[in-house]
């Protein structure tokens, strides 16, 4: 597909579902509509971690990644729900579907936010008239309320669709920005994080302004080319392109998921890991990819977080190959002080028409007596619609929130 030229002023709209997951809840069921609504995994243990919450929980100081127990101590009559992550996908696909009706040039970025290039849209009147016209159809049509930003570039509406929520719509100009943008906190900046913007307290940068105008040498001594990179955001400059084929790079597949609870048991460490791991395989192939790196992620009951990872010398793409290296690693690494999260990644990641499997003299007579074996099972896969030799997971595996909801099904929106 054709991305639109630079050379003219781009109109570039970003979407942002407004408390996703809580909202679609709300217009599966009504009668939740206007009630403090959290969504975590396993709700009925008290160390469930809050995923999500409605404004009404938000405004009780619900928060994300709160514990259960310490979200219903604030707001005793907050309704919990586990995570239906079936129910988003599908209305996470209805509201792309409605983006992609009005431009081929529409980019998601994750399950409920995505951007609009709208530079060439016609018909629907102002950019304005038009982020109205898409916000009261997605309300309408789906029953869920939407921000959106409208600026020049991708950061700049990103910025933007922040700034006003619930059903907020919001322009940013560049000409504006001293006024509109430079007065916030370094912090509230979209890809400034905390340790970031410490380190630009320390050397004086306190609002998006002073950014703006900091000395280029001294933030690429601090943060490297990212350093060149904010500034230019700060000054409203971003020449990222809004790419529908951006969904299809990738250069990791991962998974990671929290405990029931924070354990020190290898048996349950070991099962969620072994949960992981396929979940990443199924996902390397239907991405058709192998990696040569293999990275571990613990969380630990304090929050304190290690990731350690190891290069390899072949690809690989397989749940035994890919958990072979992670439990070594895990072996290497775990001071066996309580976890409360685990997660697996493949790096460095490449689609096999791209490589060729690296079989040695030992190897290939192994690989070749497992292609019947494999043949067999993806047909009954593909007859009952779940591999029947794969272990059944406790189901409170399958009630625990997962960090990053996987992005592989970005594309449903367009078959």
């Amino acid at each position: 597909m054709a991305l639109p030229k630079q050379n003219k002023r781009r109109i570039i709209f970003h979407i942002d579902m407004n408390c996703f997951y809580a909202s679609v809840e709300m217009a599966y069921n009504p009668t939740l509509k206007g009630k403090p609504l959290a969504i975590a995994g396993n709700p009925e243990e008290r160390r469930g971690v809050i995923v999500t919450s409605s404004y009404e929980a938000r405004d009780k100081g619900v928060k994300t990644t709160m514990n259960v127990w310490q979200a219903k101590k604030l707001c005793p009559n907050l309704t919990v729900m586990k995570p239906n992550f079936d129910r988003y996908r599908a209305a996470s696909k209805e509201m792309f579907k409605i983006l992609s009706e009005v431009t081929p040039f529409v980019q998601p970025v994750s399950i409920d936010e995505g951007y609009m290039d709208v530079t060439e849209t016609k018909n629907y009147g102002t950019p304005l008239e038009l982020a109205e016209y898409l916000q009261k159809r997605i309300l309408q049509e789906l029953d869920l309320p939407c921000s959106i930003g409208i600026a020049p570039n991708k950061f700049l509406a990103k910025m933007a669709s922040d700034m006003k929520k619930p059903l907020g719509i919001t322009i940013l100009r560049k000409r504006e920005l001293d006024r509109t943008l430079w007065p916030l906190s370094v912090v509230e900046m979209y890809g400034v994080g905390e340790k970031t913007s410490e380190k630009l307290h320390a050397v004086g940068v306190k609002t998006i302004g002073d950014l703006a105008k900091a000395d280029v040498y001294q933030l690429k001594q601090l943060f490297g080319i990212n350093g060149e990179r904010l500034r230019n955001r700060a000054n409203g400059i971003d020449p990222r392109p809004v790419d529908p084929d951006a969904i299809y790079e990738f250069k990791s597949i991962g998974n990671s998921q929290t405990l029931a609870e924070d354990t020190t048991d290898i048996n349950k460490i070991r099962r969620l890991m072994e949960y992981l791991a396929d979940n990443v395989e199924r996902r390397m192939k239907r991405k058709n990819a192998a990696g040569k790196s293999i990275q571990l992620m613990i969380r630990y009951h304090d929050r304190k977080t290690i990731t350690r990872s190891k290069k390899l010398q072949y690809y690989v793409d397989s749940k035994s190959e890919i958990l072979l290296i992670a439990n070594e690693l895990l072996q290497q690494h775990w001071n066996e002080e309580p976890i409360r999260l685990v997660g697996i990644t493949v790096l460095d990641i490449e689609d096999k028409q791209y490589i060729g499997k690296q079989l040695d003299l030992f190897s290939y007579e192994k690989e070749a007596s497992k292609e019947k074996l494999y043949g067999a099972i993806d047909t009954l896969t593909e007859k009952y619609g779940k591999n029947p030799f794969k272990q059944i997971y406790p189901s409170e595996q399958e009630q625990q929130p997962k960090t990053s909801f996987q992005k592989d099904f970005l594309d449903d929106y367009r078959k």
